[in-house]
């Protein structure tokens, strides 16, 4: 991608980096802040990381489309003509509603401090669905999908109908079930879109590469706040807005099979939490410098390396994000 893109990327982080200690102030002053559950005396730390994540993707992409229509028309392999433009503008709205709603969700917390307690399990699907209108209104992607056994298919307005708001909803909500350590979510979205912005690029469509270069610069911002000890938490807005990203990668891009492999973490972490009810918690409790699970068996992947209380924090992020990585990595052998 030229130099246009990484301009505005560069500018994606910069907002990050300076608003983001902005807002850690203010969420402090409303007193939007949960537990930071695997520290010792778990401290109290700001929650809803992902305003500062929007933020940065919003002012790339806006600097992106100014600068290509009036300045530097010829400084990308990006045409921004209608159709494009429209693309670029329902994406966006759908990443950003869907952020809205993590949001809200995360104004409402416990009493105890533990976690936000505002949406119920059957609205967060519901209000993300939300987020799929605006990709289903402008009919986003390409009706010819390739099927096992049946190679490819037309699928016609399935696609718009059926197609967009299930992948939608599913790809939102699946990043907030493997959450719980400090940058964890944010290592996860680093790598799930950038591996996915470069197969767009290369095997897709060009469009979806810039939305994942303006989140990812934005995401790498942020995570120097949110890596351990972590100075804010990213909340559902983040982990939704993540989600969703992924999601318009899928359908903008035309890299369904791509996105779905570098989700099966997500999936692996859905079946393990379904296995306790989704009534278990992925992080632990500080015990000796190490972080130990509640529970004997595995309810979720972190569970893998807190069971025994082995391994810190930060060693159990990475073990996280390195199986991601593995993953990530994987779609460029199976296409």
């Amino acid at each position: 991608m030229k130099y246009v893109s990484l301009l505005c990327a560069v500018f994606s982080f910069l907002i990050v980096i300076v608003f983001t200690p902005l807002l850690i102030r203010y969420l402090r002053k409303i007193g939007l802040m949960v537990k930071d559950m695997n520290k010792e005396n778990t401290p109290l730390v700001p929650l809803s990381g992902g305003i500062a994540v929007a933020a940065g993707t919003l002012g790339g992409l806006m600097l992106f489309i100014f600068l290509r229509k009036f300045i530097l028309t010829n400084g990308s392999s990006i045409i921004l003509d209608l159709e494009n433009s429209m693309i670029l503008f329902a994406s966006m709205f759908s990443i950003f509603l869907v952020t809205f709603i993590g949001f809200v969700d995360d104004l409402f917390i416990r009493r105890d401090k533990e976690s936000s307690a505002g949406l119920k399990q059957w609205q967060k699907p519901l209000l993300t669905l939300a987020g799929a209108v605006p990709l289903m209104i402008i009919g986003a992607g390409t009706t010819v999908m390739t099927l096992p056994i049946f190679g490819r298919v037309d699928i016609g307005i399935l696609y718009p109908l059926l197609f967009i708001p299930i992948g939608f909803v599913i790809a939102s909500n699946m990043v907030n079930l493997l959450a719980g350590f400090n940058g964890m979510e944010t290592g996860l979205g680093i790598v799930s879109l950038t591996s996915l912005g470069l197969f767009a690029y290369v095997y897709g469509d060009k469009l979806a590469s810039l939305i994942a270069l303006m989140v990812v610069a934005s995401l790498i911002g942020f995570y120097l706040f949110n890596k351990c000890p972590a100075k804010i938490l990213p909340g559902d807005s983040l982990t939704y807005m993540i989600g969703a990203t992924i999601a318009v990668m899928a359908i903008v891009g035309n890299i369904e099979r791509a996105a779905i492999i570098v989700s099966i973490p997500f999936v692996a972490e859905f079946l393990l939490k379904l296995r306790g009810r989704f009534k278990v918690d992925s992080y632990g409790y500080y015990l000796n410098g190490k972080v130990k699970s509640k529970y004997e068996k595995i309810y979720s992947l972190p569970h893998i390396f807190t069971r025994t209380g082995r391994f810190t924090e930060k060693q159990v992020t990475f073990f996280i994000i390195a199986i991601e990585i593995v993953f990530s990595g994987l779609i460029w052998l199976i296409r």
